[in-house]
Order: C-alpha cells, then structure tokens, then sequence
C-alpha cells in the first residue's frame, strides 16, 4: 500500500475519513497585484509547460521574469518560445474575461496554491512535467485542501454502460469517505466520476482543456456549473482559450499531479488516458486499474496496465481507499465470500459428511469404512454434525438431512 508519491509524502497526512470534505469560500486576496499580473501576463505568452519558464521564475521572481520576458532579455532556450507572443500584453482582458465569467487567478503565493502536489514536479525526470504558472480557479473550493485527500478518475470517452456503472459506484463511495474526486469532465468515464461525487453532495474538481470562460465539452456546461457550484474549476489556459488534443495531453499532468492516486476504469489498447496514468507514474502516484469483460476493447488499456504491473487491480473503492488512504488506518477488509453450513468443520468432521448417504442410513461402522475415519472419531463427529443440522439419526442409523423445499 501506499500514498501519495512525492517527495517524503505519504498517506500519513490525509484527513479523518468522514463527511465529504469541507470546501471554504476564498478570503480577500493577500497576494500583491503587480504578482497576479506578472503570472497572468506569463500564462498567456507560453504555452505549457515550459521549465525554462520556471526556472527563469523560480531565479527572479514573477515580476522580474515578466519583465524580462517582455524585453525578450532571457536565455536563449526560453526566447523561442516566448517570441510570438511577449509582445501582447492582454492582462487587463484576461483579468475581466475572467471576473465576468467568476473566476480567479490562483498564483503560487496564494495559501490555497497546491504546493505539496506540485512538489513532485520538481523530482520529475521528464522535461514535460513542468508545474504550471498559475491556474485559473472557478469556484467556491481550496484546492490544497481538497487535494490533500483525493483520487483522479480518467477513463474512456466512448464508455460502455458497466463502466460508467463502475465509475459512478467508485466515485460516489469515496466521495462519501471523504475522498475528492480529480477528472477532466469529458464525455464517458470523466462525466461519470464527477456525477458520482455530485450524486452525494460532495464537491468534485475539473481540470479542463480550455479558458476558464468556457465549457467544453458545451454539452456539459451544466455538469460544469454545478461542479463550480460546490467545487471547483481549474485550468492554465487563459479565457478565451479554445482545447486541442495537445492541450488534453499537457492538461492530463495537472490531474496526475493533484490526485493522491490515478483510477483507470476504461481505456482503449490506444487512449489519453494511458497518458495520465503514464504521468501519475513520473511523478510517484499509484496508479490503478479497474478489470473488465476481456471481450471489451475498452477494458484492453486496463488490462495491459495489470498485465505490465504498472497499475494495481482494484474491484471495490475500498481497494482504491486503501492505496491513496492514510497508512494502516484505511485497510480493506477482505471481502465476504458465500458462507456454507460445512464451514469450520475439522478434518475428521469433514470427511464424515462427505462420507454420509444422502438416500439412505448407514450404522457408524459403515461411515467409518466409507471416511476412513477411526469409529471413536466417527461418533464424535456425527454428535457435531447433529448439532449443526448437518446429520440426522434414525433407529441406530445416520445419513444426511432431507432437502426441503419450499420458502
């Protein structure tokens, strides 16, 4: 078992399981304007994600390095991508579009910024792994705090009815243990896991695609309004900011980063999907996989992610609870399997019964030539198997109870 996989992190930190957890509406903003604008004047003129970008911040500051930026006064490797759009300063409508549409700009100095998440990043050996500037927040929820205890659900767009059937089962029993439910609001698995956790009234977090002034997919505007309502909206795009397939791939990094774990329930031989659970893996979080029908194309993906032991079989949210949980607190009890009345028997009690007739009545003597049970142990085990319902005696005889039928 284990929790989250950044540095020096474990499930040790997690919540008390209970209620859904508790989303608290944003205080005032503390963090000085000229820093919101700087990283909102970087969001729009990178696309990424981009290390280079980071690290010129992380040397500098946000307001020295959007200046810089602007100048176009940075390293060689950083100029390229900065070229085409440094020039247009649209702060002032980013900010507007974004208030309009009632979201915020959550920068890293925020209390609410997700620092111990985004702490894997910096431990990623994959250059695409870059944590975000800043993120564009709709929404009443703390995203540190509903990342604290949590679980990505990604699957299939295309899903079938067992896997949106398992989807809404899985999210809607962690939701209820108190486990933020992380998904993309996509068609199939990702509408599901947040319908799921809506479902209990637990609020649920989408990372999406595209600007914070927009729904995609539109059909889904009202799923996204009520996950706004109680949760929250994330995305690094700036408004006005249209999705693409790459932007979903570079999009899939926030979700692995922010769930403690990565739940595939349905994927394709060929999917996104496999992509989150390949980012959850760079940056040290379980990945696990739900098992499905082996005549399904869509559970292929799940099953090859078993089959190569980069994820873990998971059939019940208590598995999943167990793997993302706080160590040794949220254990899975195994689950119950059919009791049968000859359960407990000993050995000897055991071959006895097997050894008794059911359509006739055997004296102890026969019974215990037929189990090659000494007849001392015999009579022992029959008084048992008596008592049990499991033996009746009849003038000196024994043999098995008549099936009844009926109610």
């Amino acid at each position: 078992m284990s929790g989250r996989g950044e540095p020096a992190r474990s499930g040790t930190r997690a919540a008390p399981a209970g209620p859904p957890p508790a989303v608290t509406t944003p205080s005032a903003p503390a963090v000085p304007e000229e820093i919101v604008r700087a990283r909102a004047y970087l969001l729009r003129c990178v696309e990424p994600p981009n290390r280079h970008l980071i690290g010129l911040v992380e040397r500098h500051g946000p307001v020295e390095a959007a200046d810089r930026v602007r100048r176009g006064a940075v390293p060689e490797e950083l100029l390229d991508a900065v070229t085409a759009r440094r020039g247009s300063d649209l702060v002032d409508a980013d900010l507007d579009a974004a208030a309009a549409a009632g979201a915020r700009l959550l920068v890293p100095e925020d209390p609410q910024w997700p620092c111990w998440p985004f702490a894997a990043f910096a431990t990623a050996k994959r250059a695409d792994l870059a944590p975000p500037v800043a993120l564009w927040a709709r929404g009443p929820g703390d995203v540190s705090a509903l990342a604290d205890r949590s679980v990505t659900i990604v699957g299939s767009r295309a899903a079938t009815r067992y896997g949106v059937h398992t989807a809404v089962e899985f999210a809607s029993a962690l939701a209820r243990c108190g486990v933020t439910v992380f998904s993309g609001a996509a068609f199939g698995i990702d509408a599901a896991a947040h319908r799921g956790a809506l479902a209990v009234g637990a609020p649920t977090v989408a990372v999406l695609a595209c600007g914070p002034d927009r729904a995609y997919p539109a059909s889904h505007t009202g799923l996204i309004e009520r996950i706004a309502a109680t949760g929250l909206v994330l995305t690094e795009y700036p408004p006005g900011t249209l999705p693409g397939r790459l932007r979903f791939l570079v999009r899939n990094r926030l979700l692995a980063a922010l769930g403690a774990g990565c739940l595939v329930v349905e994927a394709g031989a060929r999917s996104g999907t496999r992509r989150t659970a390949g980012d959850s893996t760079a940056l040290g979080r379980p990945v696990m996989a739900v098992p499905g029908p082996v005549t399904s194309g869509l559970s292929v993906g799940c099953h090859e992610l078993v089959r190569s032991r980069q994820a873990e079989l998971v059939g019940r949210p208590e598995d999943v609870l167990e793997i993302v949980g706080r160590l040794g607190l949220d254990l899975a009890v195994p689950p119950a399997g059919e009791r049968r009345p000859t359960d407990g028997l000993g050995p000897h009690a055991q071959a006895v019964h097997d050894a008794l007739p059911a359509r006739a009545a055997w004296p102890p003597s026969r019974i215990a030539e037929a189990s090659g049970v000494d007849p001392d142990a015999v009579r022992a085990a029959l008084t048992e198997l008596e008592a049990r319902g499991l033996a009746e005696y009849h003038q000196g005889l024994w043999q098995r109870p008549a099936r009844r039928s009926g109610p």
